[in-house]
């Protein structure tokens, strides 16, 4: 099963357990992160259901591009890392 794993400055503003899952795509694994606490998809995602500029995804060490579909397919092994972008300089 793939895990997501939320990173601790997340859980400053949320619970984020990490979830373990069978989906196929970062989307679907998302949507079960969400189905155990509804109030993730408003931190995480925007209105239009897009990954908001301020988190970054990683799957299996590799920067998640798609921030509308999100698409990007899940392995049995993968590990998705969730976490809060930083800016500035």
């Amino acid at each position: 099963m793939a895990t997501l794993i939320f990173t601790p400055q997340l859980a400053r503003f949320i619970s984020a357990p990490e979830i373990h899952t069978d989906a196929l795509t970062l989307r679907a694994g998302l949507e079960a992160a969400f189905a155990s606490n509804p109030r993730l998809r408003a931190y995480l995602l925007d209105e239009q259901g897009c990954l908001r500029p301020n988190v970054a995804i990683f799957i299996d060490g590799h920067n998640v591009r798609d921030h509308v579909h999100l698409s990007a397919p899940l392995t049995a092994h993968s590990k998705v890392h969730v976490l809060q972008a930083l800016s500035g300089g």
